[in-house]
């Protein structure tokens, strides 16, 4: 049951999924949370006014009367002289703010805090949700109550940092090398992320990251915080002079993106903060968020294959279907059609926009190859990039003032492409007829929605105001209304590969593409840092050709397998005539991906912190502990030589499991000079010993990898349960 509560004094408290946060509602202007993360037990009223006193500073010299405090809106009004959470100004008055709280409605295990600012004509709505999993949730509602419209420049969210965060993680990177790790210290000042791209971009942190010295995935606490948005968005890791340590999360906004006339509001994105004792935990809180959605993808993830590395723009109908027989005989479930289906598209400067099917290459329309890709039992997937235009398309010839510009100049363009403005109705109706009339027309049950280029200069030339902010909400009413018409269509979110992943796109799409890069040395760092964030299932992770397409690296199909295996699992390769022995093989890691999926979309992803960074080890454990598949990996040549022993995280410690390889070591993967003992024997262990003495790892090649498979057994007779 809700209770208001009283403002002074008085300290709420939330507990759920293994999470407390503690609110002390007694500070100047907004609300202080005192603590946020490790589990603290319901505490009496006695003890959370002790805890709030606990936590209020002394004044110091040269420093002001009422130290300020680091609330959920922290004000230069009350003292504050770091970072502001709000920024905005009206044409005349005060540029400052005042908000105070008014009132507080909660539960145990959600808060909405209403704060007033009578005289600067503004009133602020935060919202505090804890999940199930133990996510904390966080959003502003400022609605402007004056009777002068107020700009708002800056309105983001504040979660506080123990003392024991020394150490910020964040992720950069590029086209075909998304989500590098990156670390410093956390000292004195503001470490800022900015995505300024009109989307996330390839160079976005899709976390910012604060924890304990040289915190891993098993070690350390940390905290981290995600803003759920397409658009421009600001994370930043700051440390104050005053010992205050925090991070925010919010939305970026353009100059003149939101101004509010007199009654109007604005909500922010929601932010979204997990902790943990290691990375694993942390992003454990988030998988966990995600799978308990109702509209979280519930069938088995259809294993694709995707004809772009395959056939590029050659559409011819022979050749695909030859392609499908194949794919069909390996156990490919979906089969996606990409780039170069539509009006005068023969190569990517031309036709982007002009959404019919090319009769030049489809005299007959789709149905032949949906109809032959059907026939063999899997379903259809077509590829689109319905945001962007080519200038050499009937689209932007006829209709100029549906682009993003300003008025009297064009965009710097990228890829041959300029960006259609969907917030123009006649623009979004036009991209919702064309898309609905093919999905009428075809059975067609999967979109691959590509999005090619970075926003630049992308203004709504109807009024000259930056348009990235409206052209987002519009996107996610598109993709929203495409769902209503077609209940069982899928989505997947695909930005030059990787640049926009984020858990609002998520909100309205059935996976991500990882990265356009599928060489698997390159996405072992790429499918761990996105998986801090998104689940297996929800990342695309697929088959390459033997020569990687991006960076010309060779490998086995069986390290690609490897690498590829716990994702949402596919092929991106011309398999129409490779050899009875590559088909034999492919088909086989399909099988193993087919028989082990539902562990793989299930379980938990753990990662042993090993001390030589030549080797990587990560996996899967089921929800109930009875199995785990492990993935380990010589990325390099070690130092050391055998390379010593491993562990297996995340395994139930008390029960017993029966420890073996997915298949015999060969000549292929490893040069040992003598068997390896473990794999030619019953080896059984508790979860215990083999999460810390561990096994010995086999002696492998430089780029290779193989599949450690666990089987809890029953305590008294090593017999399988």
């Amino acid at each position: 049951m809700s209770t208001t509560l009283p403002l002074l004094p008085a300290q709420l408290q939330l507990h759920r999924g293994g999470t407390s946060v503690i609110v002390d509602l007694t500070t100047a202007g907004t609300p202080t949370i005192v603590h946020w993360g490790t589990p603290t037990g319901v505490l009496s009223d006695a003890e959370l006014e002790s805890l709030a006193l606990a936590a209020r500073p002394q004044r110091v010299s040269g420093g002001i009367d009422f130290p300020a405090r680091l609330s959920l809106l922290p004000q230069e009004t009350f003292g504050w002289q770091g970072s502001p959470a709000l920024s905005g100004q009206r044409a005349v008055g005060a540029w400052s703010s005042a908000l105070c709280t008014t009132s507080a409605l909660s539960d145990t295990e959600s808060a909405t805090i209403v704060s007033e600012d009578a005289e600067g004509g503004l009133r602020l709505i935060t919202e505090l949700l804890l999940t199930g999993a133990g996510v904390l949730k966080q959003r502003h509602t400022l609605t402007n109550t004056a009777t002068t419209a107020y700009q708002i420049h800056h309105l983001t969210t504040v979660f506080p940092l123990p003392t024991t965060a020394t150490t910020v993680q964040d992720s950069t990177g590029r086209h075909l090398k998304e989500r590098t790790a990156q670390r410093r210290p956390l000292t004195v000042g503001a470490h800022v992320r900015e995505s300024r791209r009109g989307r996330p971009g390839a160079d976005a942190s899709l976390l910012m990251l604060a924890g304990s010295d040289s915190f891993g995935y098993r070690t350390g606490l940390v905290h981290g915080v995600h803003t759920a948005w397409s658009g421009n968005h600001r994370l930043t890791a700051e440390r104050t002079i005053t010992s205050d340590s925090f991070l925010t999360a919010g939305e970026l906004l353009l100059p003149g993106e939101v101004v509010l006339e007199p009654g109007e509001s604005h909500t922010t994105p929601w932010s979204l903060g997990s902790w943990g004792h290691g990375l694993d935990q942390l992003s454990a809180r988030f998988h966990q968020d995600l799978r308990a959605r109702p509209a979280h993808p519930s069938r088995p993830r259809p294993v694709t294959l995707n004809t772009w590395e395959a056939v590029y723009f050659d559409h011819d109908l022979t050749t695909l279907k030859n392609l499908a027989d194949k794919a069909a005989a390996v156990g490919v479930e979906r089969f996606v059609l990409d780039d170069g289906w539509f009006l005068g598209r023969r190569d990517d400067t031309a036709g982007l926009g002009d959404w019919f099917v090319d009769a030049a290459v489809w005299a007959d329309g789709l149905s032949p190859i949906i109809d032959h890709v059907n026939g063999l039992g899997m379903e259809f997937g077509l590829w689109f990039e319905p945001e962007m235009v080519n200038p050499d398309s009937e689209l932007a010839r006829n209709h100029p003032d549906w682009i993003l510009h300003t008025p009297g100049r064009w965009p710097v363009s990228a890829r041959q492409q300029q960006v259609l403005n969907l917030a123009h109705p006649d623009c979004f109706a036009y991209l919702l007829t064309r898309i609905d009339t093919l999905l009428t027309e075809y059975p067609i049950s999967y979109i691959k929605w590509d999005h090619n280029r970075d926003l630049l200069d992308a203004s709504d030339p109807r009024s000259g105001n930056a348009g990235v902010r409206e052209s987002t909400l519009a996107l996610y009413k598109l993709l929203a209304e495409l769902k209503t018409r077609h209940p069982e269509l899928e989505i997947e979110s695909c930005a030059s590969g990787g640049a926009r992943v984020d858990l609002s796109i998520l909100d309205y799409t059935d996976r991500i593409w990882t990265s356009d890069c599928i060489d698997p040395l390159e996405r072992l760092d790429n499918q761990a840092n996105t998986s801090l964030l998104v689940p297996y299932e929800l990342m695309g992770a697929h088959i390459g050709g033997p020569k990687s397409h991006s960076t010309g690296r060779q490998h086995s199909l069986g390290f690609m397998a490897r690498t590829a295996i716990f994702g949402h699992f596919g092929i991106e390769w011309n398999i129409a005539n490779i050899s009875d022995g590559q088909s034999t093989e492919l088909a086989s890691w399909v099988q193993f991906h087919k028989d082990n999926r539902e562990l793989f979309h299930t379980g938990t992803s753990v990662h042993a912190d090993l001390p030589d960074p030549a080797m990587d080890l990560r996996g899967v454990v089921a929800g109930d502990g009875g199995r785990a598949v492990y993935a380990l990996t010589q990325r390099s040549v070690s130092t050391t030589y055998p390379s010593g022993r491993v562990t297996l995280p995340g395994l139930a410690a008390e029960a017993r499991y029966r420890v073996s390889l997915s298949q015999p070591l060969d000549e292929q993967v490893g040069n040992g000079q003598s068997p390896l003992a473990w794999p030619l024997h019953e080896t059984v262990l508790p979860g215990a010993v083999l999460g810390s003495a561990g096994i010995q790892s086999p002696v492998l090649f430089p780029e290779q990898s193989v599949l450690i498979m666990l089987t809890r057994v029953d305590a008294d007779s090593a017999r399988a349960i």
